[in-house]
């Protein structure tokens, strides 16, 4: 969530609606130095509004329990004797965030988990758990089965010497020890690797080869001279209109590579939750974006490593838990439960503050203050820093470069991203002022304020501060830090970018992997802001970790504006609800998709495409008001929009269910109700409808996880034919669909048209990722291995 949880944003309304009108009219019109000030005064004395904060912080509790360890633990154990090996995984994470610093019962937590590890093929991670119950004091008991476990991770490997190393300890170690059942079972267990080490010593199985071209070819990139990770085929350029913009400044071609950007900091987003089980338990077992992303470098995680201080913060490493802890998770570690209640956008604005520096940070907010006077001025607001004192001669007159004229992803560019103060609610800037208020005086009280001010070193930090409190009043230094982050919750309404990832739907073991886009993280890319919105971008943005790629999607010619969608595609939506929709940016999208609609007054294909159609005759159904009319004037049928939105959202219902029973195992009856779902659809929605493509798409992940290729593959090629009307047959979303229909084709050993389709999907996909994606990679992995087959087989098919 963005914005603080409902209870806190519906205190902070009644609040506002409570003041005096004349300290309304203040806090409206006042400066981020102002409205700090009077959010200051508002809650000196706010013993109420604390101990709402306070209720509201233990709905979302980040402290290690000792007692949801066991439990989990325990609810790890099931999963793993039913051979639920990926739920027993999560299960065994959660157990393992929960125990306390120095507890033996965390060894346990990472031997459990290597044993799932083992099952699902994981190895390398296998052998890293394995190694973290080592050094947590697993029970020196327990140690033979763990050991083993070792040996068989190492064989599986190829680690011969290794593993032969590890049966001759164990071999030792169950020698010394008394004889019982277990060790019986360990004995034999021990024979038969041993057996398997003796059979690859003397058969070694051959190297792998790597298919020629396999890998794609390395990108020429040759760097802007003026704006850091940006192609040279690029330049900045700024105008009162416009603003900082980007502009080709030479003929660029679809698929070129126009921007690599590192985010300047970057917030995990909790996320949906993943259901692992159906039963009512003690304590959550969903898997959310918190247990399967690095809250560092957003790495999809397998075997987490968790925080020493918090049950929330999970890492993909140790070293990544340590650096996090450096630069920030010191300052964060007790007050998770307190920025989960304020949301991802004051989390953002705490860390962005946090990795820039108290000094960066007190010397431009110090030099805005110049501006005070003149802020309500476009004038005021875009001067750059360039022309505070001191500043470097010649430096060009645009907002965020540095002395030497160089547009840097820094906390400068940052902070010169416009807030907007004018143009917010004041509603909004009064919740937005109480959240980072309430946030410094937390600060303040757990005795964080030396460390958000960098005035000591992690060593130094102790728990022991946490326990210190301090006067009601904050000091000048954290209203500067308050400042600083009210600023950037502004900022972030128009300039936070979603990070996303294709996230697998299910288990993710099928022949034919499912995925949704899910937002993973919220990120300030102060380079990637430069681009203007257009309803019909010229480029294509995606994301690797913390990382962000911009590609051109089409031909831009040299003097052309270099453009991103910021969210409302010309292809998905008519142009009033684009229009709507990107008010929150303070700005009317003139694009030429938005005028050229406009201008023509020609009812928008996008809204014949989704429309309703006549019961009797399934002509469209028109209308702006709730009573819709078909459209043949022969028919003249009318029925009610609310009505028909009503089966709408029945459908929408039946089609999770059949979902579900598909997760379930129940295939057959998934197939028989999403066919009656097609056919009830068929009676009010025009055939082209976005929900009638679905709906092929599910059809052909069903009878894919049954193995009828064919017949999935017929689906799915009637999904890619609604998804090219809708969004374009060289949109990244038909990339998607050919790729599906790749691997039912390759599965179903379709070897031609298999081929086929995959050449085109490459061609697609490299436009918008690039030769060296995922994705990419596995088409040629594909491609290469139809290849390999017998002349005579390719012929047949």
């Amino acid at each position: 969530m963005a914005l603080p949880v409902a209870e806190w944003q519906g205190r902070s309304a009644r609040r506002w609606a409570a003041l005096e009108p004349a300290l309304r009219e203040r806090l409206t019109a006042a400066s981020l130095r102002d409205a700090v000030r009077l959010g200051c005064d508002l809650l000196r004395t706010e013993e109420e509004e604390e101990a709402a904060l306070v209720w509201l912080c233990h709905q979302a509790p980040t402290d290690k329990k000792p007692e949801a360890s066991s439990w989990y633990r325990e609810q790890g154990n099931r999963e793993f004797r039913r051979g639920q090996y990926q739920a027993a995984l999560r299960l065994y994470s959660k157990a393992a965030s929960h125990e306390l610093p120095g507890s033996p019962k965390v060894s346990v937590c990472f031997a459990n988990r290597s044993a799932a590890l083992l099952h699902l093929g994981h190895f390398e991670v296998c052998l890293e758990d394995i190694a973290r119950a080592e050094s947590h004091g697993y029970p020196d008991r327990l140690l033979p089965k763990v050991l083993l476990r070792k040996a068989e991770c190492l064989l599986c490997l190829g680690r011969l010497q290794e593993a032969r190393d590890i049966l001759g300890v164990l071999e030792s170690k169950i020698a010394l020890d008394r004889v019982t059942t277990t060790h019986l079972t360990l004995l034999k267990k021990l024979s038969l690797l041993k057996v398997k080490l003796h059979e690859k010593e003397r058969c070694p199985e051959p190297a792998q080869e790597a298919h020629g071209g396999i890998r794609g070819k390395s990108e020429i990139w040759e760097e802007n001279n003026s704006i850091s990770g940006a192609s040279s085929s690029l330049s900045l350029s700024f105008d009162a209109e416009r603003g900082r913009h980007l502009v080709a400044s030479q003929d660029i071609v679809p698929g070129q590579s126009l921007l690599e950007e590192e985010a300047f900091v970057s917030v995990l987003c909790p996320g949906e939750s993943l259901p692992l089980q159906d039963a009512e338990t003690a304590w959550d077992t969903r898997a959310t974006n918190a247990d399967l992303y690095c809250h560092r470098c957003l790495r999809q995680l397998l075997a987490s490593v968790p925080c020493q201080g918090c049950s929330y913060a999970k890492y993909c490493s140790q070293d990544c838990a340590d650096v996090a802890w450096q630069q920030y998770h010191r300052t964060e570690c007790s007050l998770g439960a307190l920025l989960l209640t304020l949301g991802v956008f004051c989390h953002v604005a705490l860390r962005t503050v946090l990795l820039a520096g108290f000094a960066e940070v007190s010397r431009l907010v110090g030099w805005s203050h110049s501006g005070d006077k003149d802020s309500h001025t476009p004038e005021a607001r875009c001067k750059p820093l360039s022309e505070a004192p001191n500043a470097g001669a010649g430096t060009k007159d645009i907002p965020g470069c540095d002395s030497s004229g160089r547009y840097q992803s820094s906390y400068q560019a940052l902070f010169h991203l416009l807030p907007h103060t004018e143009q917010h609610s004041p509603e909004h800037k009064f919740l937005c002022t109480l959240s980072v208020v309430a946030l410094c005086k937390q600060l303040q009280a757990a005795g964080l304020e030396a460390a958000v001010l960098n005035q000591e070193s992690p060593q130094q930090w102790s728990t022991a501060k946490a326990c210190e409190k301090t006067s009601d009043e904050l000091s000048p230094e954290l209203k500067i830090v308050a400042e600083a982050m009210l600023r950037h919750v502004l900022q972030l309404q128009c300039n936070a970018q979603a990070i996303a990832v294709m996230q697998e739907l299910g288990p993710g073991d099928g022949a034919v992997v499912n995925k949704k886009p899910v937002r993973l993280a919220t990120a300030f890319f102060p380079v990637l802001s430069l681009l203007n919105h257009s309803c019909c971008p010229n480029t294509s943005v995606s994301f690797n970790g913390t990382a962000a790629a911009v590609r051109a999607s089409q031909p831009i010619p040299s003097g052309q504006e270099v453009f991103h969608c910021y969210g409302p595609h010309q292809c998905r939506m008519r142009v009033a609800e684009r229009q709507q929709l990107l008010s929150q940016y303070f700005f009317e999208c003139r694009c030429q998709a938005c005028l050229e609609e406009l201008e023509s007054g020609v009812k928008s294909v996008v809204s014949i495409r989704n429309s309703f159609c006549c019961p009797k005759c399934q002509a469209q159904m028109q209308g702006e008001e709730d009573t819709l009319c078909c459209s043949n004037e022969a028919c003249a049928t009318s029925a009610s929009r609310q009505n028909l939105s009503g089966r709408l959202q029945d459908l929408q219902l039946q089609i999770k269910k059949a979902l579900d029973l598909l997760g379930a195992g129940k295939a057959d009856q998934a197939i028989k109700m999403l066919l009656k779902c097609q056919m009830d659809a068929g009676n009010f929605l025009s055939p082209e409808h976005l929900l009638m493509g679905e709906m092929e798409d599910h059809l052909a992940q069903v009878y894919a996880t049954l193995g009828k290729w064919q017949e999935a593959a017929r689906h799915l090629k009637k999904s890619i034919e609604i998804v090219e009307m809708h969004h374009g047959p060289s949109s990244v979303e038909t990339g998607h669909e050919l790729f599906k229909l790749a691997q039912i084709l390759f599965n179903g050993f379709a070897v031609s048209e298999a081929l086929s389709t995959i050449q085109r999907a490459e061609g697609i996909l490299s436009v918008h990722f690039g030769p060296q994606s995922a994705q990419i990679q596995e088409l040629q992995e594909m491609k290469a291995c139809l290849s390999e087959l017998p002349r005579n087989i390719l012929q047949r098919t």
